[in-house]
C-alpha cells in the first residue's frame, strides 16, 4: 500500500507542475529517444547487410591471387624491401586445369566456381526516343546455375554460347519495358547496341529474365541500371583479355562445409601445389562468414559509440532530476516535518522521494522510447529499408531509466529523510 501511495503522490506532484515536470524529463526523453533510434537504424542495417550477403551466398569463399610481402628482415630485426612488384603474367594466374584439380581434390565441398568479367558499368542503349541504362557483365556457366535466373521469355545460354564466345545476351523485363514497351517476345532475337563511354558493343537478345531491385538502392527510379548479361568468354573478348587464367573468383561451398576451415585448406592447396616457387604472388582466401562477422562487429561498434554519445544526455537528464528533487524537498520541508512528527520513519520518507524520482524517469523513458521508435522507423523508411525495432533495447531503456531515477534520486531522498522534524516544521 505504501508503494502504491507513493506512486499516486508522485503522479499528483507531476500533475500539479506539468511544465516543470516535462522540462525535468527532457534530458531523459532525448537520451532514450536517441539511443532507441540509433539501435533501430543499426539493427535494420545489420539485417539488410546479412540478408544481402545471404543472397550473395553466405557459404562462399572469395579467392584471389595477391602479392607476397617483399619486406625482408635484417639481423637487428629491422625490415627492408625494394618495393618492386613484378607485373602479373599468365604463369601467375589460376588456370582451368588448377581449378579442375581443386574440384577433384574436394568434390564434396565445392559446388560452384563463380567467375565474372565486367565490361561497362555505365552503358546506354538508345532506340529512337527510348533509352535504358545497363551494365554489361559476363558470367561463366557455374554462375548461371548458382544465380538461377527466373526467365520471363526466351532461353538461357547454351554450352556453345560459352565455348564459342557468342555475342548473345540476356536482358531484364525492366529493360524490355523501356525499349520494347514490355513485349518480351518481340525483344527476342533483336540486336542491341550498347554505348559504353564512346565504345559500342552489339549483342543479340536470346532471353529476358525478371528484374530484382537491389536492396541497397535508395528510392525508386523509372530508369534503373540493369544487368545486360553475356557469356564469360564473350566479356573477356570484349575487354581484349588475353590472359590464360584468372586471378579472382568466388567458390560456393556445400551447406555442411565449415567455411573457415575450408578457406585454410583451399589456400594451402593452391599455395603448396602451385605457388610455393612463385617469387611474387600467392593465393589468399577469405570466408564470407568471416566477412559477415567482421561487418556485424563493425556496425555494432559504431552503434555502441553513437549510443554512448547519445547516453551523455541521460546523465544530464539525471542531474536535472536530482536538481528538481532538491527543489521539491525545499518546497515541501514543512510537509516532511509534519509526516515525521506523525511517526513517519526515515526509510518511508526516503522511499517516497526515490519513488517520485523513478516515476519521473520512467515516464520520461516511455515517452523517449515512443519518440525513438518513431524517429528510427522514419529514418529507416527514408533509406528504403524495413525497420527492425529491438525489444531488448526497449527493455534496457526502461531499466536504465529506473536506474537513473534511483541513482540520482537517492541523494535528495536521503537528505529529506535526515531532516530534523522540529527544524522542518519551523522552516519558512
Amino acid at each position: 500500500m505504501l508503494f502504491t501511495e507513493n506512486i499516486l503522490v508522485a503522479l499528483a506532484g507531476l500533475k500539479a507542475n506539468i511544465m516543470r515536470s516535462l522540462l525535468t524529463m527532457l534530458g531523459i526523453i532525448i537520451g532514450i529517444a536517441s539511443v532507441i533510434a540509433i539501435m533501430t537504424v543499426g539493427n535494420s542495417i545489420t539485417l539488410i547487410v546479412n540478408s544481402t550477403m545471404q543472397d550473395l551466398g553466405a557459404n562462399n569463399l572469395e579467392m584471389g591471387v595477391m602479392q607476397k610481402s617483399t619486406d625482408q628482415t635484417n639481423e637487428d630485426g629491422t625490415s627492408y624491401g625494394d618495393g618492386y612488384v613484378r607485373e602479373m603474367t599468365d604463369s601467375d594466374m589460376i588456370t582451368d586445369e588448377m581449378i579442375q584439380a581443386y574440384k577433384d581434390e574436394f568434390p564434396d565441398d565445392v559446388q560452384y566456381i563463380l567467375k565474372m568479367e565486367n565490361v561497362g558499368d555505365k552503358g546506354k542503349v538508345v532506340e529512337g526516343n527510348k533509352n535504358a541504362n545497363v551494365q554489361i557483365v559476363g558470367y561463366n556457366k557455374d554462375t548461371f546455375e548458382f544465380k538461377d535466373y527466373k526467365m520471363v521469355a526466351g532461353r538461357q545460354f547454351l554450352n556453345q554460347d560459352f565455348e564459342n564466345a557468342k555475342k548473345v545476351c540476356l536482358v531484364t523485363d525492366k529493360f524490355v519495358e523501356r525499349i520494347y514497351d514490355g513485349d518480351s517476345e518481340a525483344a527476342l532475337g533483336q540486336e542491341v547496341e550498347v554505348n559504353v563511354a564512346g565504345t559500342y558493343y552489339n549483342y543479340y537478345i536470346v532471353g529476358v529474365y525478371e528484374y530484382v531491385e537491389d536492396k541497397f538502392s535508395f528510392g525508386v527510379s523509372d530508369n534503373p541500371t540493369t544487368e545486360l548479361v553475356i557469356p564469360y568468354e564473350t566479356a573477356r573478348t570484349a575487354n581484349h583479355n588475353q590472359n590464360k587464367g584468372d586471378y579472382y573468383f568466388t567458390i560456393v561451398t556445400s551447406v555442411n562445409t565449415n567455411n573457415d576451415d575450408f578457406a585454410i585448406k583451399t589456400r594451402d592447396f593452391f599455395n603448396i601445389n602451385y605457388y610455393s616457387r612463385n617469387d611474387t604472388y600467392e593465393v589468399m582466401v577469405v570466408s564470407m562468414t568471416s566477412m559477415m562477422d567482421s561487418m556485424n562487429s563493425m556496425i555494432g561498434m559504431i552503434q555502441l559509440a553513437l549510443s554512448v554519445i547519445a547516453g551523455i544526455s541521460l546523465v544530464v537528464g539525471g542531474i536535472g532530476v536530482m536538481n528538481i528533487m532538491l527543489v521539491s524537498i525545499t518546497e515541501r520541508t514543512k510537509e516532511i516535518g509534519t509526516r515525521k512528527a506523525l511517526g513517519a520513519t526515515n526509510s518511508s520518507i526516503r522511499m517516497q522521494f526515490i519513488t517520485e524520482s523513478v516515476v519521473i524517469c520512467v515516464i520520461g523513458g516511455i515517452i523517449g522510447i515512443i519518440l525513438g521508435v518513431v524517429l528510427g522507423t522514419v529514418a529507416v523508411k527514408l533509406m528504403g529499408y524495413e525497420a527492425a525495432v529491438s525489444a531488448q533495447s526497449i527493455i534496457v531503456a526502461v531499466a536504465f531509466s529506473m536506474a537513473i531515477g534511483i541513482f540520482f534520486g537517492y541523494y535528495p531522498a536521503n537528505k529529506a529523510a535526515k531532516l530534523n522534524p522540529i527544524d522542518a516544521l519551523r522552516y519558512e
